[in-house]
Order: C-alpha cells, then structure tokens, then sequence
C-alpha cells in the first residue's frame, strides 16, 4: 500500500484541483521532437524511420526551429515540462544540432525548474565524446535502445551492435548523465522464461533507474509482420508463455525496487519518465519533424495534430508555410475520454474519475465499470480507478469493456 501511494503521488493527477485549470494542465506541456534517420532499418519497427547517409544537420536545425515558432505563436505563456528527442536515431544528430533546437526551444517558452531533456541513443551510434555534447547543449536523460543483452538475439532484431558494445555504452553514459534509461524487448522467438529471467536479472544488476521492457508485437507493414505472414517467423511464445514472461517481469523488477509504474516501464521513486507520463496524464505536447503527433487545446478546443511523415515532404512543407503539420483535427468530448482511458490505465495511478465524467459530458459507463470491478480487472480506490494485476494482463479486453 505504501508503494502504491507513493507512485500515486508522483505519477498521477491526484493533488491537481481540476476545478482551477485547463484540463490539458493536468498533465503539463512538452514538446517531442522526431529525427527521422537511421543507419538500418530494425525488422520489428514501425516507427517514422527512413535509412540515409546524407543529411544537411544545418537544412533540418532551420526547419526544426521555424516549427518551434510556429508552435509558440499558438501556446504563449506555457512553460515547457519536458522535451524528447526520438526516432529514428537521435544520436545521429551532433550535438550542434541538439543545442540549436533546444535553444530555440528555450527562446519560444519559459522552462520549468526540473525540466527534463531526454535524448534517444543506439550503442552504435554513441561515443564519450558526442555523449558529452549532448549534456553541454542541455540534454540531461539519456535512453539507450538495447533491445537485447546476447549476441545471438541482437542479431535476429536486426541491431547493428554487440552486447559488449551496449554494456560499454550504458557505462559511458552513466558517467556523464545523472539519469539514463535503457530498453529491453523480450517474448523474442525461441525465449524461454528461465532465459528472459536470467538477462532480466543481468539487466537489473547493472542498478538502472529506469527500464522500458517491451513485449515484441508483429506489427503490420514491417518485415517481422512479412515473414511471420509467410510462416517464417518461429518460436515466438504462445499466449500461456507470455502470461508468464510478463508476470515474470513484475515480480523481479519490483523485488529490485522498480516497480511498474506504467504497463511497460519500471523506475525507482522519482526516475519516471515524466515525458512519457505528459502523454499517459492527457497533457498538451507539440509534435516537431516528420510525422510527429501533437496534442494540443487551444481556445478551449483539443487538437490532434500531425506532421508530414516523409522527410522531404515536410522539409517542403516548412520551407513554405513555416510549418510541417499535415492534420489537425478537433476531438470530441467522447474522442477525450477515450483517449484518457487508453493512456491513463496504462498507470498504476490509474485515472481521476471526475475528471473522467467531466471530459465525457455525461454519466461513466457504471454497468461495465462494476463488471469489471466484479471481475477482478477494475479497482476503485480514493476517487481513482485503476486496473488491477490481472487487468493489466488483459488491458486491451478491459478497454473494449469500457469504450462501447
């Protein structure tokens, strides 16, 4: 019970007087910015990411920075939480590059005093000397895309290191950054749980603040998702397994003082992502680079916005217009409590559920709400509801319940 207040207090909206703010405020402000390059293509990513070797950093800092004002014009007055820098490989970018949009960053809107500045960074990609420029222009969280902790497995995801390479990586790092991140994926094929066990545990001796441990998911238009169409993508776990490998992960990870605070992320008290948790809390971000998301509430409306996805077309699009926004589409009173229930159950802190009924505009689901509590998946506790161990199991199912 002490555990669970305690992530209560830190990682959700709790101490917030609803009644006195925007709802968006809830959550905070922050600011994503997307680098679209790679040196190779992972076979399981469907993320934004394209290959090249020939980038003009000075051509992309210009963009970034006419996004960013064009950004500010519309949210005067907000002061800035967070800002990340992902991909793609953000440690392709120098460190020039970096301090450029964070100091465009800086001019557009007031930091907050404990903002956080995160940077993603593959073992290839990083060196004492690139990792030090990154903390002289500003960035002071790092997460490393480890993925996997044996040769043989990085291989099969198409990472471009070795786990030697990773380990001497997240040593550099750490004895430059005060707070650094790294990611795991597991439930990989041919996993046994006594495997995942054991790389876990080697995970966690490393005394990490923070991991992101992801089961991996086929995800459509990706290579993993071709072979695995054609039957060529074996061994991966049955869904008897996965239980196991996921349950597995929570019980070593609390035991090492991490607990889950978030479906996929562990930290000690006070190391939570607090970039990540502007998204799962309904915060306001700004999308910045190609296909980057936003959400943003002006005058009173929420928006969700996004950029063009390929690079040249947005590069284009800023040169024209100062912006690469492609949509920006109002949402709905029912679109917002949606969007609160699928992010916002991620968190063991659950959801505020007057503010749940405020965004909705009318009555709570209370039929399915009370099926679920009788189930074992829904937990109501000081106005919070949350999903329980075994609604986490089955998050997906405990949604489609709730969002007829």
């Amino acid at each position: 019970m002490k555990r669970r207040a305690r992530l209560a207090k830190t990682c959700t909206d709790a101490k917030v007087d609803l009644g006195e703010v925007e709802d968006w405020q809830v959550g905070g402000f922050a600011i994503y910015v997307h680098w679209p390059f790679c040196l190779s293509k992972c076979p399981y990513c469907d993320f934004n990411s394209h290959v090249s070797s020939q980038i003009d950093q000075k051509e992309w800092l210009d963009a970034y920075r006419l996004e960013i004002d064009n950004l500010a014009a519309e949210t005067p007055s907000r002061s800035v939480q967070s800002v990340y820098f992902g991909g793609g490989t953000p440690s392709l970018m120098l460190p020039e590059t970096v301090e450029g949009v964070l100091d465009g960053i800086r001019r557009a809107w007031p930091a907050a005093n404990d903002i956080e500045i995160t940077l993603e960074a593959n073992p290839t990609s990083v060196e004492a000397g690139r990792l030090q420029g990154y903390r002289d222009a500003g960035v002071n969280r790092v997460s490393m895309g480890i993925q996997a902790l044996n040769d043989q497995d990085l291989r099969k995801l198409g990472r471009m290191h070795t786990a030697k390479e990773a380990l001497a990586a997240y040593e550099t790092a750490r004895s430059i950054f005060d707070r650094v991140s790294f990611d795991l994926i597991y439930a990989r094929q041919g996993q046994s749980l006594a495997d995942w066990r054991g790389e876990l545990s080697q995970a966690l001796d490393l005394s990490p603040d923070h991991l992101s441990l992801y089961q991996l998911t086929i995800e459509e238009g990706t290579v993993f998702a071709e072979r695995y169409h054609k039957g060529q993508l074996r061994g991966l776990p049955d869904e008897d397994l996965a239980v196991d490998l996921f349950s597995a992960t929570q019980d070593l990870c609390e035991a090492a003082g991490l607990p889950a605070y978030e479906l996929s992320n562990h930290a000690r008290p006070g190391q939570e992502s607090r970039h990540n948790l502007v998204y799962w809390q309904g915060g306001d971000y700004g999308g910045v680079g190609p296909g980057a998301h936003g959400r943003l509430t002006l005058d009173g409306t929420r928006y969700a916005t996004a950029q063009w996805s390929n690079p040249a077309a947005w590069l284009q699009a800023v040169r024209a217009a100062g912006t690469g926004q492609r949509t920006r589409e109002p949402l709905s009173a029912e679109d917002r409590f949606a969007e609160l229930m699928m992010m916002g159950l991620r968190l063991r802190g659950g959801i505020d559920l007057d503010r749940a009924a405020r965004l909705r505009g009318e009555d709570l689901p209370q039929r399915q709400i009370h099926d679920l509590i009788e189930m074992g998946k829904l937990q109501i506790s000081d106005g919070r509801l949350a999903a329980t161990e075994e609604g986490r199991l089955v998050l997906n199912a405990v949604l489609r319940e709730l969002l007829v």
